[in-house]
Order: structure tokens, then sequence, then C-alpha cells
């Protein structure tokens, strides 16, 4: 019996424009697969409507992922005006239409000013967020009434912040936005908001995701040039489309240890420097001249030097 390749030891951050049509789990996926990792996860999950920046961390990349997923995210969206669906986009039945009044950019403009700022929000019942286990959009298609779906969204309210909401443009039927917002926060559930503000209703018709944390959709990777890639065996080209890990901390204070002081810290002990200052979250870094090896991540306290999250890398300098 042919032993299972287990795959390889990369470590590193993609930028994957997910493509429509794919969850984000299966775009992850078709990553490791052709990169052959033993190990990957993404940041923040689009649905198969949805496009744009989905940052996938490979190896001990994947020890940074919940600092992404806590991150600020920022959306290109299109709200169709004028109709009402289940599931906020068009996946969903279209259960309402109705005509959308005049509109023009001031006014629209000054109803978005509404949302900006910390905002509630009622999760979509077509969602992953889980009750009891379960996830939402599972009870929902099990035809659930309107009044269990909403008692069961309602559990799920949550306060989001809106950092900015712009008018790109005004069509007919059809808003463009530009949303820069807070982690969990439902952009179909705020177009519905918006359509209700404008007396019309909405759903998004189109979702792209263009920031997440430090990185931008500049920086994305299409998921057709790694098949390419893939298919001519240029693991050396793919492998160079990674980004660091560090990439994905930009601001985070580092710290310099003699590999010395770095051994101390991978075996579970403290370091203590006279003259730090205090901080929560610095990077921890093993330095012998020009040679520098991110060790992971910690903090420091009263002088003493403390890691919270070390990477399984085998330096063996160290």
């Amino acid at each position: 019996m042919a032993r299972r390749n287990k795959g390889r030891d990369v470590h590193g951050i993609l930028l994957l424009n997910k493509p429509l049509g794919l969850t984000s789990n299966q775009a992850l996926q078709r990553v490791k697969r052709l990169f052959g990792a033993k190990k990957a996860g993404h940041t923040g999950a689009l649905d198969p409507l949805a496009s744009g920046l989905l940052p996938i961390c490979l190896g001990e990349a994947t020890k940074f992922s919940q600092l992404l997923l806590e991150s600020d995210k920022a959306y290109e969206a299109t709200a169709r005006l004028g109709e009402v669906r289940s599931s906020g986009d068009l996946e969903g039945d279209i259960i309402q239409t109705n005509p959308v009044p005049e509109l023009d950019s001031d006014g629209v403009t000054a109803v978005l000013q509404r949302f900006v700022g910390d905002v509630e929000q009622v999760p979509p019942l077509f969602s992953a967020l889980k009750l009891n286990g379960r996830p939402l959009h599972e009870l929902a298609r099990q035809g659930l009434s309107a009044e269990d779906a909403a008692a069961i969204a309602e559990k799920k309210r949550r306060v989001i912040h809106i950092a900015s909401l712009e008018l790109a443009a005004l069509r007919p039927e059809a808003l463009d936005l530009v949303v820069h917002c807070s982690k969990g926060t439902y952009i179909r559930t705020l177009v519905e908001d918006i359509g209700k503000a404008l007396e019309c209703g909405a759903c998004v018709s189109r979702l792209h995701r263009i920031v997440t944390g430090p990185y931008t959709s500049a920086g994305m990777v299409d998921l057709d040039r790694l098949e390419q890639l893939a298919e001519q065996e240029n693991q050396a080209a793919m492998d160079a489309l990674l980004l660091p890990m560090e990439s994905s901390i930009p601001d985070w204070p580092r710290v310099a240890l003699s590999f010395t002081e770095a051994k101390r810290i991978r075996s579970g002990q403290s370091v203590v420097k006279a003259g730090l200052t205090d901080q929560p979250s610095v990077q921890l870094w093993a330095c012998d001249g020009d040679v520098e090896h991110l060790i992971g991540v910690g903090r420091i306290k009263q002088n003493e030097i403390r890691s919270s999250r070390l990477l399984n890398i085998d330096i063996a300098a160290l």
C-alpha cells in the first residue's frame, strides 16, 4: 500500500484573489494542494458570491490566522435597490420588490452617514454563525417559520463598527459602496438596513474584499496563476509569491535576541534586559550579525521578555 504524502513544510502568507463560485474552504484546499503544504488556514470566510482578498496562511503562518481574523476589513459592494431577498444577496429567493424613489448623491450620502460608527447588527440567518453547534444556514434551510428564524438571528445580535461608508457611484437601481469595517460585519445586513432607510429595500449583487488587516488587494494572486505555475512544476516561483509571516504584524515592535537568549525563550524561559519599555505584543527575533530568524511573538513587562506564541521551525543555527 502506497504511503500517503503528508505534504511539505512551507511557511508564509498568500494573498489569494478568491474567485466567484468557490467557498473559502474550497479555495483554501486548492491552494494547500497546489503548494503541497502540510498545514493551511484562511483568515475570514467569503461567501461563494463574494470575491477578493483572502489571505491564506501556510505552515507556521497559521499561528497568525487569528490575528487576521480579528482585524478590520474593507469591501467594494453593489447594492441592488428595490429588491429584498431571503439571504440578503442574489443566492436567496426574492421575497419583495419595491419601486425605487428618485435619489441624489447628497441624499444617499446623508443616509449612509447614519451607519458610520458603532452599529447594532442582527446577523443574517443564512450565515456560518452557530447556534447550539449548528450553522445558522443549516437551520434556515430546514424551513423555519419567520418567527423562529427571527428569534434565532436575534440571539446573535452584536455591535460592529463602520469606520467609513462611501458612495462610489449612484445608478438608477443600484449603489456602489466602499465599506471599511470591523471584524464580524455582515455587508448583506448593512445593505438591507440601507435599503430600509431608503424606503425601497436592497440586496447585495456584488461583494469584493479589498483589505484585510495590513493587506490590500494590490498584492493579490489569482488562482489561475497558481495553477499554471503548478502545472509547470515551478515550485520556486510559487514560493516566491508567499509573504513572510511578520508581514501580518508590521506595527509590532521587534525585539532582537542573541541566539543564547533565543534558546532560553524557545525552551519556555524568560529573558530579562534592562531599559525595556513595556509592550503587550512584540516580534521576537534571533539575531547574530546579518543572520535573523523570527522565532515567535511575545510581550515585555518590567524588563522581562516572555513568549506568547513560538514558531515550530527548526533553526539549525540555534
